[in-house]
């Protein structure tokens, strides 16, 4: 299956009504000693969900570093809310879905949930800005803002 830029959406999950969702296996190396999965790893789930979303909405990292379509800038997280609800174990599937709640100037909000089927294991919102690589803030483009809040 693939998706409108051409990812297959078993790469780099699906579009959705409301914002961005992909499926991830979790593997042992996602675990701690107890078999669960270790909290600093739902970052990097959480950080592929916004990535992956990012890139099916056209807006690539690679090509926000290059320049390409307007000056270098990359992404900063500013600030996370997490809630740790339940555990995922290893082999578990989980779904990570991520929405945008709200674009405003070089920031975005964004609300993302782990899912072991219908059961919620986590939620956060996260708070990152849009920064050239010296680290100021730089406004989100206007047409970035109407493509994220068009899918969230």
């Amino acid at each position: 299956m693939t998706g409108e830029h051409g990812e297959q959406a078993g790469l780099s999950g699906t579009l959705t009504g409301q914002g961005h969702a992909f499926r991830a296996r979790v593997y042992y190396a996602d675990t701690d000693f107890s078999g669960f999965v270790y909290h600093a790893r739902y970052l990097e789930f959480l950080e592929r969900g916004r990535t992956d979303y990012l890139r099916l909405a056209g807006i690539e990292h690679t090509a926000l570093a290059s320049g390409e379509r307007h000056e270098p800038l990359v992404w900063v997280v500013r600030r996370m809310e997490i809630d740790f609800l339940a555990p995922a174990r290893m082999d578990d599937i989980i779904t990570v879905e991520t929405r945008v709640e709200e674009v405003s100037g070089a920031r975005i909000l964004m609300a993302q949930t782990v899912r072991r089927d219908e059961i919620p294991l986590l939620k956060a919102r996260v708070e990152a800005v849009i920064v050239t690589p010296q680290g100021r803030p730089r406004r989100f483009p206007k047409d970035w803002a109407a493509r994220l809040m068009r899918q969230g």
